[in-house]
């Protein structure tokens, strides 16, 4: 692993360092799960239901998804480094919307402006695309998001365990201290990574229809969505299985939430070491592979009646190996397609990859009951994973036909 050439951290006469590129990538990760433990408490203190409150899952999902249609344009047309700024002062102003709101309808709305913070992980992965080429950029990406996984991986521990003991406003104000913390290192660290065209922002979307008319695009773009899909399925529904089906205490849910990140970590580790080696494609089909298992075996287990909160969560690890090979891989494939709009292409595929995860997360709110427990949002993580490794099979198989090559 390497920085670009002369990097040097909080030194912005240099390209930006992994360290501030990593960072970026986690304080989005972390405002997607951190409060997740604390569901039913911020439920009871709005004196609404779940599947309201949920939307602070899906909704927020969902403003990612729209807003990621204009942050890879806007980014082309402006840098990366004037976007990344402006996403972290809006959600610093969101953070504290949200601690302070007066009604659940206030705090989703401030939760929804809150998704500025999508801007730190698309922009992240464009500026890696600004800086290496296709297979160097597969393994800076695994690498940058093996670092991102920590976050996910203890984000909902330490979520779990303030909101025990400090209420659910202690989560947001963790976010609002990070927040404020990155922008300070992208002002002090943050070199612009695109060398600007002077091409309008209205120039920049309508090249889109250059991405969406390749088949290649569509094919890493759907195979990242569905891959990811299985995890905005367990985004939505995995708190519900540990505290409604299995009664686990918040800490609890978040120790065990963190599972999967335990193996995405593992699995970025094997992108970051070994994409250059392998190729990308390979890594994808092997990771579609490993979720399609791990979910398989799930199935097993629960349908045979020897499910249990632990056999779930940790057959998520699973899902979580096969996520950080194909995540980082499809990404690296997406922003190679036309590495022209690099940008683009991070925040269309984004907003294809958000969108769909908003309607699996709120779907996955509303199949789970005591009744069903978890096996509903297993079969819905088993179908999404299935349709990724359809779509990586579709973009090898078109690879071979158009060159003979297989990576």
């Amino acid at each position: 692993m390497h920085t670009p050439e002369h990097a040097r951290f909080l030194d912005r006469t240099t390209p930006p360092h992994v360290v501030t590129l990593t960072l970026l990538a986690g304080i989005a990760a972390l405002s997607m799960s951190v409060f997740i433990p604390s569901l039913n408490m911020m439920t009871a203190h709005f004196e609404t239901s779940y599947s309201v409150m949920q939307l602070a899952v899906a909704g927020y999902l969902g403003a990612n998804a729209l807003l990621q249609v204009v942050i890879g344009p806007m980014s082309d047309a402006w840098g990366r480094r004037p976007v990344i700024l402006g996403s972290l002062v809006v959600f610093c102003i969101a953070t504290l919307g949200c601690i302070w709101a007066t009604n659940v309808w206030v705090f989703l709305t401030f939760r929804m402006i809150q998704a500025a913070i999508a801007t730190t992980l698309v922009l992240s992965r464009a500026a890696i695309r600004d800086l290496y080429d296709t297979r160097e950029a597969a393994s800076m990406i695994g690498y940058v998001t093996m670092g991102m996984s920590l976050v996910p991986m203890v984000g909902p521990l330490i979520g779990g365990v303030l909101g025990e003991h400090y209420g659910w406003q202690a989560n947001f104000w963790l976010l609002f201290v990070l927040g404020a913390a990155m922008l300070l290192v992208t002002q002090v660290d943050f070199k612009e990574t695109l060398r600007l065209q002077g091409q309008p922002l209205m120039a920049q979307i309508r090249d889109y229809p250059e991405l969406l008319t390749s088949p290649r695009f569509w094919g890493y773009a759907l195979a990242c969505a569905f891959a990811s899909g299985a995890f905005f399925s367990y985004l939505g529904g995995g708190a519900y299985v540990g505290d409604e089906i299995y009664g686990l205490e918040p800490s609890q849910t978040g120790f065990y939430f963190g599972a999967p990140a335990a193996g995405y970590f593992f699995g970025n580790y094997l992108t970051g070491r070994f994409a250059g080696r392998v190729g990308i494609n390979r890594l994808i089909l092997l990771g579609c592979l490993a979720s399609a298992a791990g979910l398989l075996l799930m199935a097993t287990l629960f349908l045979s009646g020897h499910g249990s909160a632990q056999a779930f969560f940790f057959l998520m690890g699973f899902v979580g190996l096969g996520n950080g090979l194909t995540l980082p891989n499809s990404t690296a494939g997406m922003l190679s397609v036309r590495p022209h709009l690099a940008g683009s292409a991070s925040g269309l595929g984004g907003a294809i990859n958000l969108g769909g995860g908003a309607a699996l997360s709120a779907l996955a709110g509303t199949l789970l009951t005591p009744e069903t427990g978890a096996i509903p949002l297993i079969w819905l993580m088993l179908f999404v994973t299935i349709a990724s490794l359809v779509c990586i099979l579709y973009v090898i198989h078109r690879q071979k036909r158009l060159s003979g090559l297989d990576a």
